[in-house]
């Protein structure tokens, strides 16, 4: 029996952090044990927001060596990088002739960007939803795992799909479905400035690559209160979310040590902070020392990516193959 697909991507704007880590990554790995998945470097997306050459290569090198670190297995998974299957674009090309500019105007996603760059509202971020669709049905997903921005794409590549269908009188795409866990499972991060979720966008987060410096300088700047004044008083958010936090990483006796101490009107958030980094440094540091490892062999990481262009490109040329008959690019002669 064919394993149903999963396709999702990433990206290569910046460095995983721990709520990348115990929320995608670890349905990752839960994934690719069942799934047929395809997990991609997003590097064409990435060019809207127009990054140099340097930083492009070496963001999807970072970014495939941290999904090896986390455990993303190469052989159990394909792992590639957009740009080296030219099939996704070509897909995009055609989708990108069914797709119409109202549409693509009221996304949310593409409203969202061109008021935070207007001097950069560029092709690419009206199109984005088309290309996303593109990097799903070529491989024809079954489910995507989405975050709540981007439900809305996600909706218009089940749109995009049923619109080539219909068109061609087909059903060569199967129309992906939101992948969703169970809520139980889930470790929710907070973020270090009192918010209630890490993001690389909000510059709260603890990063996996993170050396241990800078771990200990962006939890001592953690949000915190003046202390509580009234003993057994309940924990505002920022504080909630530092103990929320240290459960993840710290062992149980040393989250109850303070807890105690607040219930108290005893606790000292400089020695919580204190203990709270180096518990976050123990944590992090063996995927740290992985990524560390995977970035300076080549020959592994080219090795990884090859694999993963030869097997992505193999579903992708299937693919694109059954919709240029459908759509009449026949060779004639």
């Amino acid at each position: 029996m064919n394993k149903p697909t999963v396709v999702s991507g990433i990206r290569p704007t910046g460095y995983l952090h721990l709520g990348n880590y115990f929320g995608a990554v670890q349905n990752f790995l839960r994934m690719q044990e069942n799934y047929n998945c395809y997990f991609f470097i997003a590097d064409i997306h990435s060019l809207t927001t127009h990054p140099t050459p340097e930083n492009l290569q070496s963001g999807v090198r970072q970014v495939l060596a941290e999904y090896l670190a986390c455990g993303i297995d190469p052989e159990k998974s394909t792992i590639f990088i957009q740009s080296d299957v030219p099939e996704i674009t070509e897909l995009y090309t055609f989708l990108n002739m069914n797709a119409y500019l109202g549409e693509l105007e009221r996304t949310t996603s593409f409203k969202d960007k061109a008021r935070q760059q207007p001097e950069n509202v560029n092709a690419g971020l009206l199109t984005y939803p088309v290309l996303m669709a593109a990097d799903i049905i070529i491989h024809k997903a079954h489910f995507v795992p989405v975050g709540k921005d981007q439900e809305q794409n996600l909706e218009m590549t089940r749109k995009f799909a049923k619109r080539f269908n219909r068109m061609y009188k087909s059903d060569v795409f199967p129309i992906p479905k939101p992948f969703t866990f169970d809520g139980a499972d889930l470790v929710k991060v907070p973020g270090l400035d009192g918010s209630g979720k890490m993001g690389k966008s909000e510059g709260n987060a603890i990063n996996l690559y993170d050396d241990p410096k800078d771990i200990r300088k962006k939890v001592m700047r953690a949000v915190t209160d003046a202390g509580p004044t009234e003993k057994n008083s309940e924990k505002p958010e920022p504080v909630q979310n530092l103990f929320n936090l240290m459960k993840i990483v710290s062992d149980p006796a040393v989250v109850q040590q303070f807890d105690e101490a607040y219930v108290k009107c005893e606790i000292r958030y400089g020695d919580m902070k204190k203990q709270l980094a180096e518990d976050i440094v123990s944590f992090t540091a063996p995927i740290r020392e992985r990524i560390v490892e995977i970035l300076a062999d080549d020959a592994y990481l080219a090795k990884v990516a090859k694999m993963g262009s030869e097997k992505a490109r193999e579903s992708a040329v299937a693919t694109l193959k059954e919709v240029k008959d459908l759509i009449g690019f026949r060779k004639l002669f």
